[in-house]
């Protein structure tokens, strides 16, 4: 676990958000046979700081109720199949002080 300066870890800082989720996702994979065929290491499920890509058999499962809306997926796919669009008005994040 990553330690800040007032001791609290990335991960328990993370609980500190709050999700208001829309019923469509925001975060869509563009071509599911280029995750199978041209990127082994699925590297999305390792960049992503709230772990929201996850690799199921022969799929991308994407939990977006929990994204932090960072962008790194968008910018961090080598293949560019990642579309990622802010949520709907009113839907998304709720960062809270802790």
């Amino acid at each position: 676990m990553s330690e800040q300066k007032n001791g609290q870890s990335i991960e328990a800082k993370q609980y500190l958000v709050r999700f208001n989720a829309d019923t469509k996702s925001h975060l869509h994979v563009k071509d599911t046979d280029i995750c199978i065929t041209k990127c082994p290491d699925k590297i999305c499920t390792i960049f992503c700081p709230a772990e929201i890509y996850k690799w199921e058999d022969i799929r991308m499962h994407v939990g977006y109720e929990g994204c932090h809306e960072c962008g790194s997926c968008r910018i961090g796919c080598p293949h560019q199949n990642i579309q990622w669009e802010y949520p709907k008005g009113g839907h998304g994040i709720v960062f809270r002080l802790g």
